[in-house]
């Protein structure tokens, strides 16, 4: 499977998540405060150090566990181009939050049975992030070593493995608690496919992090600008009007992209010749005209 252009243009969101979690567990590790960051019985529920609620998210306690994490989040980016970055942050937030809920849950219940407490890292976000991996992106190559079947997909499982065995119960706990939480944002609980961040929000988040994702940002800005009466345009009209080409490099890597999300080549060419070459604005076309 091809995750689309390379680097992390059209994906500002997973490009601050890769670079908070790759600098906090640096310094973490540096100060050698990485198993501050872990949830424990002990810390949350007597001792009260709630702010490990926040930390455990960012920070790896190991050099593997850093790597094999941040090529996951890396690489499933491709979701954040297929939904858009709002959405692909409302997906962040129900994940962590969710996620986080669950491992109190088996804290509690379980309480000191789990030595050195909960692995810290963003399991609950990567882990989960599996389940529409799983689920939506169908595998387009499929190969064989010493009469061995894999899949263009499968080293992408086996890193996700590696990860969840890192530090054995310890990661494969919050793992676990990353496929529920997938699992209860591809059921739509709260209707949480249809919520997006409010414009302040977003708007503040943008300001906040721009120092972070100003690679390319100014012309993914002009392009979403450029494609946003279409977008908000009725379904009926969005593929009429004038088209307009993009360049033929620019296009072949959006067309991949598209690709590798799944949809034919003949309706990413026509969506990405509507939305003017914006990956998020031609995956938003192709999705709304598949619900219809």
């Amino acid at each position: 499977m091809n995750a689309g252009p390379s680097g992390f243009q059209n994906a500002p969101v997973t490009k601050g998540l890769v670079f908070i979690c790759g600098i906090a567990s640096i310094i973490a590790a540096t100060q050698g405060r990485a198993s501050f960051s872990s949830l424990s019985y002990q810390a949350i529920v007597k001792k009260l150090h709630l702010w490990r609620l926040g930390t455990s998210v960012f920070v790896f306690s190991s050099t593997s566990e850093l790597m094999f994490g941040l090529y996951l989040l890396y690489y499933f980016r491709v979701f954040e181009r297929q939904i858009g970055s709002n959405k692909y942050s409302v997906f962040i937030l129900f994940a962590t939050i969710f996620s986080t809920l669950f491992e109190l849950m088996i804290l509690v219940l379980f309480k000191d049975s789990i030595s050195g407490g909960l692995a810290p890292g963003p399991y609950g976000i990567i882990v989960s992030l599996f389940v529409p991996f799983f689920l939506d992106i169908p595998v387009s190559t499929r190969f064989q070593i010493f009469s061995v079947r894999f899949s263009d997909k499968s080293f992408v499982y086996l890193a996700g493995l590696q990860l969840l065995l890192s530090s054995w119960k310890r990661s494969l706990i919050p793992g676990f608690c990353g496929v529920l939480a997938g699992l209860l944002y591809r059921m739509n609980i709260f209707r949480i496919q249809r919520i997006k961040l409010p414009k302040l929000v977003a708007s503040t988040a943008s300001w906040l992090f721009a120092p972070l994702v100003s690679g390319g940002s100014s012309t993914i800005s002009s392009r979403r600008t450029a494609t946003r009466e279409t977008i908000d345009a009725p379904l009926g009209q969005q593929f009429q009007g004038n088209l307009v080409a993009p360049t033929m490099a620019e296009s072949e890597e959006a067309i991949s992209a598209l690709v590798s999300m799944g949809f034919d080549r003949s309706s990413a060419i026509r969506a990405l010749a509507q939305a003017r070459n914006d990956i998020n604005a031609a995956a938003d076309l192709l999705l709304n005209s598949h619900s219809q």
